[in-house]
């Protein structure tokens, strides 16, 4: 029997292969599976098996998924088309006999206007009507979706945001998928779902005084309407579905939608979550 886990060539899914062999599964208990055949083959070295898969073409999930006891079925990165191509992993996995599928989804994907949770809230409907055993763990945003704003703010010393008060309870991606790799690998999570979130929520001005510690520089945060945001990144020359995008989940964090702090994630490790400030410094170290 076997550990499948797809999205392996990407940041989580790496992870969680590495967690996974960290935590005791043995190497050659794990596939690999995923579409950049190259990418994998670089992941051999770890002792794992690998797969190519595409979420598009069944045949290739059935290979992979054949003689496996769990799935890890990281989101796939096609917004738009995600929802069919779970479905295809889904129903793969249940023809193979899979006993587990554990999916990553959006934060109260139930009981949310977060502009990324229809298509997970899709899956996760589909996924409990399958009759397979599942767990799923609502991841809340990364720590690291802010590493991309450091050489922004360490030349202007400005944070600028829409998300007026709200506030973010992030975590780093390796704790999430430290969480993925336990409760696939351990038992107790049976149709379990979990609410993934840093055991910190922290605000525009907080994480402004992140960045200056970070950056040994003064930062403030501003805070602006959605309508000045959406001038501020058209000037900066973004396309309009990026802007859009921006803007709508700004305006969720304002709303709320990633606030909620619980310790599943902190239980789940074992260990406290990892501070914004420790993910940006390793990123600059």
């Amino acid at each position: 029997m076997s550990l499948v886990v797809t999205g392996a060539t990407g940041h989580l899914g790496r992870l969680a292969i590495d967690h996974l062999i960290a935590r005791g599964t043995p190497p050659a208990d794990i596939v690999a599976a995923g579409r950049d055949a190259g990418r994998l083959d670089a992941l051999k070295s770890l002792g794992v098996r690998t797969a190519v898969i595409d979420f598009t073409d069944p045949a290739t999930l059935a290979a992979a998924f054949e003689g496996a006891e769990g799935v890890l079925l990281v989101s796939g990165s096609e917004v738009g088309s995600r929802v069919q191509q779970h479905i295809n992993a889904i129903d793969a996995a249940k023809a193979a006999g899979v006993t587990q599928i554990v999916y990553t989804s959006a934060p109260k994907a139930d009981n949310t206007t977060l502009v990324l949770a229809p298509e997970h809230t899709a899956t996760e409907e589909y996924l409990r009507a399958s009759g397979v055993d599942f767990t799923i763990v609502r991841n809340n945003w990364y720590n690291e979706n802010y590493t991309q704003t450091l050489g922004q703010v360490q030349q202007t010393g400005v944070y600028l945001a829409s998300t007026g008060t709200g506030r973010v309870a992030s975590a780093s991606r390796s704790d999430y998928a430290e969480a993925a790799a336990v409760v696939l690998s351990t038992p107790g999570h049976t149709n379990a779902t979990y609410e993934l979130s840093g055991d910190v929520a922290w605000n525009g001005d907080d994480f402004a005084a992140t960045l200056s510690d970070v950056l040994n520089r003064d930062v403030v945060f501003e805070s602006v309407s959605s309508e000045a945001h959406t001038e501020v990144l058209r000037s900066a020359g973004l396309d309009e579905g990026t802007i859009g995008f921006i803007t709508a989940l700004d305006a969720n964090i304002a709303a709320g939608e990633l606030d909620k702090i619980t310790d599943d994630l902190s239980t789940l490790i074992g260990h406290p979550t990892t501070p914004v400030a420790d993910t940006l410094r390793t990123v600059l170290s």
